[in-house]
């Protein structure tokens, strides 16, 4: 089976942030993960990424918080997504 595009979004904000979410279905686990998920999630402001959330091959689940890496507990792509809602929304100014 060959990998499947779950969801795609992508938005520039009318303050020029960026946010930008791509999800993958894969045929086999990105080591040294054990759940069958390709992901990054996005959001850059003036240049910076202020929160990421992926799982890069050798380093699995993690994320990447206000410039600081910090280990990230999968549990869904519901899960993520929200996630990552809340970490964008908390670093939002008004």
């Amino acid at each position: 089976m060959p990998a499947q595009l779950i969801t795609r979004f992508k938005d520039i904000t009318a303050e020029g942030a960026i946010l930008e979410l791509v999800i993958w279905k894969v045929p086999e686990p990105v080591p040294p993960t054990d759940h069958g998920y390709k992901y990054r999630a996005v959001y850059v402001v003036d240049g910076i990424r202020t929160v990421g959330f992926d799982n890069e091959r050798g380093k699995g689940d993690h994320c990447h918080l206000d410039g600081k890496e910090v280990p990230y507990t999968f549990q869904g792509v519901d899960q993520l997504i929200e996630d990552f809602i809340a970490a964008v929304a908390a670093r939002r100014t008004p």
